[in-house]
């Protein structure tokens, strides 16, 4: 079977039209995020738009891809951490494909609209989910194939509850997590829980970004960079959202990222009560008898020594010692330079800690609260007699 590409805005050379609107600054460096703007000239300015108010973010270089045909949600269901099949007409979620040791591959978010299912990933990853995707199909009624579709982002306090399309159509934009609309001209419409108090993805055909784009201006949002949108999911989302790729490594298993943990109606992408997937052995290990090596926090970096010139992947110290690696770096409007790193999970929170020579703090609001025994232990202790 020929798999349908998908093209790699990571290395291609992507640049988005919207780079060519006035004020607009590319993303210096190669980077996840290269080929979108990364701020218009007043990044803290953008940050604090969103929020008081709302601001758009060209996100065209994220992978999309559909699965049509009449099977395709009980298809996924097989090989996905989240209960997809049920997914109601309009709704969606967030799912992860672990492999076999429960390492996590792929962040994926769903909207299943009018007998379509739309899911995009980060850019660059979208060719590999794709032939995954395709290589477990075998005789079941669902089509796989990349989309030519690009995220526009609507973020902040102040998301209108309408717009008004290219085409002079009103759209009515979805309310509750997740929800999702086709929006005129194909596309859709969707709902996020986050950053701040929730955000509104368009996912519109390739030679409508601009269209959409301007639209989004036209009712209100400011235009904001991907620092701007970055440092809200890193600072102002609580409790911490992750990014694969960035705020992950190729040992990332799911309770290492706390918000992944849940179903959809708890936003997130691992269903503790589903079985029978790749992975799930390890999922269900860790949630009964034990806890994640590592944990996601955030750092509050000393400005003084250096903030974005750190990598992700860059190792955090402490006294000498390797306790974890970097992923996102971001300049906060009101709190300076941040991170978000995976630690060990046995790290006090009052520890100094130090990356590539800079000072770091734990905050200590981002340590996950411990949610109490395991049941898997408990009842060993009960086997044992030590209840």
């Amino acid at each position: 079977m020929t798999v349908p590409a998908v093209p790699d805005r990571t290395d291609d050379g992507y640049q988005s039209p919207i780079l060519t609107r006035p004020g607009a600054v590319d993303t210096p460096g190669p980077g996840p995020d290269a080929g979108v703007p990364f701020h218009y000239g007043d990044p803290f300015g953008e940050q604090r738009t969103a929020t008081t108010s709302v601001v758009v973010v060209d996100r065209s270089h994220r992978d999309v891809l559909t699965i049509g045909g009449g099977e395709r949600l009980s298809w996924l269901e097989g090989f996905v951490s989240q209960h997809v099949s049920e997914l109601e007409d309009r709704s969606g979620g967030e799912t992860l494909i672990l492999d076999a040791n429960g390492r996590v591959e792929h962040h994926v978010v769903l909207s299943d609209v009018d007998g379509t299912l739309v899911m995009d990933t980060e850019p660059g990853r979208g060719a590999a989910l794709l032939a995954f995707l395709t290589r477990m199909v075998f005789w079941a009624d669902a089509t796989p194939e990349a989309a030519d579709l690009v995220v526009v982002t609507l973020a902040g306090t102040g998301l209108p509850g309408a717009l008004t399309a290219p085409d002079g159509t009103m759209v009515e934009l979805p309310v509750g997590d997740y929800a999702s609309v086709p929006l005129p001209g194909g596309g859709i419409a969707r709902r996020m829980p986050w950053p701040l108090a929730g955000s509104v993805d368009l996912l519109v055909p390739r030679a409508g970004l601009t269209g959409w784009f301007d639209a989004a201006v036209r009712a209100g949002a400011r235009p904001a960079g991907s620092w701007a949108f970055e440092a809200l999911r890193a600072v102002e989302t609580d409790p911490l959202r992750a990014r694969l790729g960035v705020d992950t490594d190729e040992k990332t298993i799911p309770h290492e990222i706390p918000t992944w943990i849940g179903e959809v109606a708890q936003r997130g992408a691992v269903h503790l009560d589903k079985g029978c997937y790749r992975g799930q052995e390890t999922v269900s290990r860790v949630h009964n008898l034990g806890k994640s090596p590592r944990v996601l926090v955030r750092l509050h970096l000393d400005g003084s020594g250096g903030d974005q010139s750190l990598s992700p992947g860059a190792e955090v110290l402490a006294g000498g010692r390797t306790v974890g690696r970097v992923g996102t770096v971001v300049q906060h409007h009101e709190y300076g330079p941040v991170a978000l790193a995976l630690l060990k999970r046995s790290v006090p929170s009052d520890t100094v800690l130090e990356v590539d020579g800079v000072s770091a703090a734990i905050d200590p609001d981002s340590v996950p609260h411990d949610s109490g025994p395991q049941a898997g232990r408990e009842a060993i202790r009960r086997l044992r007699g030590q209840a």
